[in-house]
């Protein structure tokens, strides 16, 4: 058994086969059937007999056999520290708009992790780049039928990837996608456009490679970049501005078109800041075909207001709005989108709500989206006395601002009401103080809700505009 190989169990569920097995959390999980376990997904296949036989590190550090009995194919029953027991595989590319190299100094060391791992692509939705699978992983992909997968593109042009990247491998990317595409696996591919490095004709051209495989690529996001103001040694990006933000809206536009007519689907998808910057209206949502990237930033905010919209339509007309005036901090980008939809739901109610734009004065000003805002930041802008509703985007599953800062610290510091809302629809009914209705689904494949997308991998999730 090789170090680090061990699954760190955080719980066990009540009434499961492991608890019958006496299993507690705090032990670890280091083989089944003999077989060592690189992470849950090892886990999932080893454990689909009747009896495994499961070794167990106790608290005490004495490790001992015990066989789990039940059913074939049902779960073991236990929960994970991490999805991963060794260790998460990280990027060996060195991007010139990688978010994490623009990361402010001085966090916590989870927010300058470059992860670049197929295995939390297949689980979470983290894009990968492809750039440092083995032959092993491959085989391991294809075997296991690991689809779809997440995938960085930025360009298929080789050259232009390159020098992107700055790693010799990384213009294989047709090639390794192709391979991929035999075997059967299914992809969703990202591009991060940088002005004057992948837009125009080297955005065209990926275009046209990949609808060329409708097939297999699900659909593709571009989303602008992002620079924090740390700029320190790293390459001197530019953003996109109104001027060369509407060309890109027009010509995904005609190619939108061009691809319902063909696929049956928009299959290119903008992030929400090429419209804001371009003053073009998004998209209707019939042609977000679903949202299928949207924690990647696409279509937030239709998918947001569409959310409002069936929320409205199932309240109730007597019932009576909060006796409070709430204060939702949200990104620059997102507030004039929102606040309409917030005014007619004040003159329904006599209220007087608003969503207040945020500036990232901890990022930079250029940084303008809701999953960006810090604890500070939010603190030194709301108004005094005025309860507040946090979107859940801007923390963590610890309960942490990208700032560090807790939101134990923030309510103290605050000194006043503050409560969180994970979207549309419970923010709408904790304003009418009513009981979000649930429909008890599961998500894709059975795992925690996946969190947005930076651009630049890191193992630390947010979501980008609303």
């Amino acid at each position: 058994m090789e170090t680090g190989s061990e699954g760190k169990i955080s719980s066990v569920r009540k009434h499961s086969a492991a608890e019958a097995a006496g299993i507690i959390a705090g032990e670890s999980l280091c083989a089944i059937n003999g077989m060592p376990l690189r992470d849950i997904l090892d886990v999932s296949f080893a454990a689909a007999d009747y009896e495994p036989v499961l070794s167990i590190r106790g608290t005490d550090g004495a490790l001992r056999e015990v066989t789990v009995s039940k059913e074939i194919d049902e779960e073991l029953g236990l929960s994970f520290e991490s999805a991963v027991f060794d260790k998460v595989r990280l990027c060996h590319n060195h991007c010139v708009f990688c978010f994490v190299d623009r990361m402010i100094p001085g966090l916590r060391k989870g927010l300058y992790v470059r992860d670049d791992d197929y295995r939390l692509s297949f689980l979470y939705g983290n894009f990968v780049t492809l750039t440092n699978l083995t032959e092993e992983d491959f085989d391991r992909i294809i075997r296991n039928h690991m689809s779809p997968l997440y995938v960085s593109v930025h360009a298929t042009d080789p050259k232009v990837r390159q020098a992107m990247m700055k790693n010799s491998h990384s213009g294989e990317i047709m090639h390794k996608l192709q391979r991929l595409f035999d075997a059967g696996i299914h992809i969703h591919a990202q591009i991060v456009c940088c002005p004057g490095w992948n837009d125009g004709a080297v955005l065209e051209k990926s275009y046209r490679d990949l609808s060329a495989m409708s097939d297999y690529v699900e659909d593709m996001a571009v989303v602008p970049v992002g620079i924090t103001k740390n700029k320190k040694g790293l390459p001197d990006l530019q953003l996109f501005t109104r001027e060369n933000a509407l060309p890109v809206v027009e010509t995904v536009t005609q190619w939108q078109e061009e691809c319902r007519r063909r696929l049956g689907r928009s299959f290119i998808y903008l992030g929400d800041e090429f419209y804001i910057l371009a003053g073009k209206e998004m998209p209707p949502v019939t042609w977000y075909d679903g949202f299928p990237q949207l924690e990647n930033g696409i279509g937030l905010t239709q998918n947001f207001l569409a959310e409002w919209e069936k929320a409205m339509q199932r309240s109730r007309e007597h019932l009576q709005p909060a006796h409070k005036n709430y204060v939702i901090p949200v990104g620059v980008s997102a507030a004039t989108l929102l606040q309409p939809a917030m005014e007619e739901f004040n003159a329904r109610y006599h209220t007087n709500h608003i969503f207040l734009p945020v500036t990232n004065d901890f990022f930079g000003h250029s940084i303008n989206v809701t999953g960006l805002l810090t604890g500070t930041d939010i603190l030194a802008q709301i108004p005094e006395n005025t309860p507040v509703i946090l979107p859940s985007v801007v923390l963590n599953q610890d309960n942490l601002f990208l700032d560090d800062m807790s939101l134990a610290e923030f309510i103290r510091k605050s000194g006043r009401e503050v409560k969180i809302a994970q979207g549309a629809a419970e923010l709408y009914n904790l304003l009418l103080r009513q009981p979000l209705p649930h429909n008890g689904t599961a998500g894709r494949n059975s795992v925690p809700e996946r969190k947005g997308i930076l651009t630049g991998n890191n193992t630390e999730y947010v979501k980008q505009f609303s």
